[in-house]
């Protein structure tokens, strides 16, 4: 038997994002999401995960989307105060202590929203970065939170959301036959993670982000797939 997680990323980012994230649990196999608290859709992100206290709700900790919530934060932003992107991110170039005071600036206002995250990961997977692990290392230990593994690494030390986690089911990957397919590939017993990205389209998404159609590829399919009895959702 395999124990499924299918965690949608990028709670937070628009409405059509966040609408997409919700009927993908309502009336789909999504059990689980993270929160970005940056962005222009996490107010209302945060009004829907109250209405579904039994949804998991994690942290999508940001570093290269949008802007910082705090101002004194200079190696993470480019010249117009915006997290540089993922192609100019030079984490030799980070403080460290920046960034452990952002990405802490960012789980105190999900926890102060009155929910309570279920664990970690990131926009871009950028918490796996080798030279980021000590600030990850420190923050879980902080919030006693687990942290999503880069497929079956995890970061020592740091307990994990789940036994693999899988970054596949995105783009090209989306295939109708991905989750009944799912036990040939995975050993049996196995608490499994798949990341998905499902959402309506609209402007602030067409506008912000290079993976938008396929989102709506993803909601179908997430919304419709009917899971093999070997595979039980989490």
């Amino acid at each position: 038997m395999i124990k499924l997680i299918v965690n949608a990323d990028d709670f937070g980012l628009s409405h059509g994002v966040n609408n997409g994230i919700i009927d993908s649990y309502l009336y789909g196999i999504v059990n689980s999401t993270s929160m970005m608290m940056n962005m222009s859709g996490t107010e209302h992100a945060i009004h829907l995960a109250m209405k579904y206290p039994d949804y998991r709700v994690g942290i999508h900790l940001v570093l290269t989307c949008g802007r910082p919530l705090l101002e004194d934060v200079t190696t993470l932003v480019d010249d117009n105060g915006h997290f540089k992107s993922l192609s100019n991110l030079m984490t030799k170039n980070i403080s460290l202590d920046e960034l452990e005071r952002e990405w802490t600036a960012q789980i105190e206002l999900f926890i102060s929203s009155g929910l309570n995250p279920t664990h970690i990961d990131s926009h871009h997977h950028v918490h796996t970065l080798k030279e980021l692990s000590p600030v990850v290392k420190r923050l879980s230990e902080k919030f006693g939170l687990p942290v999503r593994r880069n497929g079956s690494i995890g970061i020592d030390g740091v307990e994990s959301f789940a036994d693999i986690s899988l970054f596949d089911f995105y783009g090209e990957g989306v295939t109708p036959n991905y989750f009944t397919t799912l036990h040939t590939r995975i050993e049996d017993g196995l608490t499994v993670e798949i990341m998905c990205h499902p959402a309506y389209l609209d402007n602030i998404l067409l506008n912000g982000s290079s993976y938008t159609y396929k989102r709506l590829d993803e909601l179908e399919i997430l919304t419709s797939v009917n899971l093999p009895k070997n595979i039980y959702l989490l």
